[in-house]
């Protein structure tokens, strides 16, 4: 199996089974719990962690406890977005930063004044990183980022770690934070997601060279093939790119049956179902972003093992043309 879509789909290398010593009891020792919240957050040195879903409501609710001048990067998780238009419908303070023909950022969006900024190391869909130290020279604003692709928070005041991007399964998000939002007691936590994106981090991860793809992909593909952003604006193990003429998602779901396991995207597209809003937001047609591909993986691939997907791809890509035709 050829697993390239983890940063959409993660590999779920285990079931769900906590012990019962991480059961939250009110009259009983819950030292094995705080031990947990306390290895979290020392891992990445924040003092507070607090749960909650991923879901727009939830963050809908993190504005309105934020309660300041809010701005949100067009490049976050749809959670995000969708709840920062509730925001502004209740006649709250609330900003888009847009993003360029290119994929990058416009950080000339950004405003000095803010209180807090939603924006990640990457942006959601084609992973064109994000210079938060470059950002945080530009706005007073308290930084909040989406750090589960990446684990760095650096340049970032609030974390936040997706469950389902680091587990598979969608449970809470974790938020870390330095005394910037209210206090939550054991038995408002999820233990469960504390538990499981916990051990997540135990994976080593290795990223390939994507060059080998970038050559590969251009011998076999030549003219079919374009990219949407540059590669090397881009995380290092992943690459994103477009077949003309075809959805993408026929040649995902073909390509699955013979476990070559790719998306269209990440986070915002939503598996199979919806073309990417980012590349709209970046000035593409809904046509053309339904011809998105993506290619994110944690694992090490040998040359001769790129080339064969490549190779696979290119030969799926010119039959399911054909038949179009």
């Amino acid at each position: 199996m050829y697993k390239l879509d983890t940063l959409q789909y993660p590999a779920v290398v285990k079931d769900i089974n906590i012990l019962k010593e991480y059961s939250n009891y009110t009259l009983k020792n819950n030292r094995q719990i705080e031990e947990l919240v306390l290895s979290f957050k020392n891992k990445f040195n924040f003092k507070n962690l607090n749960t909650m879903s991923f879901t727009q409501e939830a963050f809908l609710g993190l504005m309105c406890i934020l309660n300041g001048k809010i701005a949100i990067s067009i490049g976050e998780s749809d959670a995000i977005i969708q709840a920062g238009y509730q925001y502004k419908n209740l006649g709250l303070q609330l900003d888009f930063i847009s993003l360029n023909k290119d994929g990058s950022l416009k950080y000339d969006d950004i405003k000095k004044d803010l209180d807090y900024i939603f924006i990640s190391s990457y942006i959601m869909d084609t992973y064109v990183k994000v210079d938060l130290q470059k950002v945080s020279k530009l706005t007073k604003a308290k930084i909040i980022s989406n750090i589960s692709a990446t684990l760095d928070c650096s340049n970032s005041d609030i974390v936040i770690f997706d469950s389902y991007k680091l587990t598979a399964y969608a449970t809470s998000c974790i938020i870390l934070h330095n005394n910037l939002l209210p206090k939550q007691s054991l038995a408002q936590m999820d233990i469960v997601s504390i538990k499981n994106i916990y051990d997540s981090f135990l994976k080593e991860i290795q990223y390939t060279n994507k060059s080998y793809f970038i050559k590969y992909l251009k011998q076999y593909l030549k003219d079919d093939l374009f990219f949407f952003v540059q590669a090397d604006t881009t995380l290092t193990n992943t690459l994103h790119f477009a077949l003309k003429n075809i959805k993408a998602r026929q040649l995902i779901r073909t390509l699955a049956l013979g476990n070559i396991f790719m998306s269209n995207g990440e986070g915002c597209s939503l598996g199979l179902l919806k073309p990417s809003r980012i590349l709209q937001e970046m000035g593409y047609s809904e046509l053309e972003s339904r011809q998105a591909i993506s290619l994110s993986y944690t694992n090490e691939f040998r040359e001769k093992d790129i080339e064969f997907i490549c190779k696979k791809i290119s030969k799926t890509y010119r039959q399911i043309k054909a038949l179009n035709d």
